[in-house]
């Protein structure tokens, strides 16, 4: 059984990707083709936002969003204590400091009060200016926006939507749905293979409403080009989505939009039908709608966790671990950080997370096998 079956899904979508490959395989534009513009303009519709700035990873969308603000050294971002890396790598990068905020139990996605409590901590010691949130979309469910965003109004910060597992999820707002990559001041995206939009390699891509940050990204992109990539006006970096991803991507958010969100949700469905009476599953709360990056159980404690991962390993189950050291915790950050509350909550779901096989092309008989073995380890 594959953990993710991307195989499955070239298979079931090979032909119109072949075609989109070859395509510009034959016309030789590898860098900058029309195929990434048009994939921009689809995202655009997608989101509903007005800017799409497509680049070459994740990690990149997230710096330059940084990069367009001016965040820099003094300054504390506010971070999730439960993510991956690249969130709070990010801040560190550009010079700033990243603060470690702990997270929910039910949804996994960073705690409003906890976030408050270290705005305040921070203006408390006075040794750094708060300048942004960075809010991230967890396993496939939004964050909290409505809370987010009158936190970051309330205290004047910028609020960063980190996307990457997001990407399709949304929130029933004003009457309607609101999409994920739309909710920050600027939001981005992973097009990372396992992603739930994913091309074949790396990329990412940048969201927002502003024309003048809009405008500084895509020089940013370019080597901080100005009328041309040989007119440099500023320090930038090289991040760009390739044509072929973006020729890849162009087929698969359409197979995306048509079946596969649809599709995850109801494979989750089954798992959490199968599964609420034995195990703590995913929380999605009313309103909110996920796009399923993961599904991520707990278990009693990492004793059991590690037994039960191993156990379906020898069964042809694959499994991961989501993850397995908070952000405050890694080497990387030592003396770099600052983590007021030491975020009890994420060092214990460090230890009892597990993400179980999942994708749109998952069928019943694998679910149903799953399920049948986990309770049987769970008796």
């Amino acid at each position: 059984m594959e953990f993710r079956n991307l195989k499955l899904q070239y298979q079931n979508l090979k032909e119109d990707i072949d075609k989109a490959v070859t395509t510009v395989m034959t016309n030789g534009n590898f860098i900058s083709g029309s195929q990434v513009l048009e994939l921009e303009q689809l995202l655009c519709e997608y989101t509903g936002q007005k800017h799409c700035i497509t680049c070459a990873n994740g990690t990149d969308a997230l710096k330059l969003a940084l990069m367009a603000w001016g965040i820099q050294k003094g300054d504390a971002v506010f971070v999730p204590d439960f993510t991956f890396f690249s969130s709070g790598e990010v801040v560190s990068d550009v010079g700033a400091t990243p603060v470690f905020v702990d997270v929910l139990y039910d949804t996994f996605n960073i705690s409003i009060r906890d976030l408050e409590a270290s705005i305040l901590a921070v203006l408390n010691e006075g040794k750094l200016v708060p300048k942004a949130i960075i809010a991230v979309d967890l396993f496939g469910l939004p964050a909290d926006y409505v809370a987010l965003r009158k936190l970051a109004d309330q205290y004047g910060l910028y609020l960063l939507e980190d996307g990457a597992q997001g990407f399709g999820g949304k929130i029933y707002l004003d009457g309607k749905w609101q999409k994920a990559c739309s909710f920050g001041d600027i939001s981005t995206t992973s097009f990372s293979p396992a992603k739930p939009l994913g091309c074949y390699g790396d990329g990412g891509a940048i969201f927002t409403n502003d024309d003048a940050w809009a405008a500084l990204i895509r020089s940013y992109c370019v080597h901080g080009k100005g009328a041309n990539k040989y007119d440099n006006i500023r320090i930038g970096m090289n991040s760009r989505l390739d044509t072929i991803q973006a020729a890849i991507l162009k087929v698969k958010l359409k197979a995306f939009e048509e079946m596969e969100l649809q599709s995850i949700n109801q494979v989750a469905a089954n798992y959490t039908k199968q599964l609420s009476d034995f195990v703590t599953i995913p929380t999605i709360p009313s309103n909110f709608y996920s796009s399923w990056a993961q599904y991520t159980i707990l278990l009693k404690d990492s004793a059991q966790r590690d037994q039960v991962q191993q156990a379906l390993k020898e069964q042809g189950i694959p499994s991961m671990v989501y993850y397995q050291k908070p952000m405050h915790q890694q080497v990387a950050f030592e003396d770099k950080n600052r983590c007021y509350s030491k975020c009890p909550v994420t060092v214990d779901l460090c230890k009892r997370v597990l993400s179980l096989p999942l994708d749109p092309y998952k069928d019943v008989e694998e679910i149903d096998l799953v399920c049948k073995t986990l309770k049987e380890l769970l008796k």
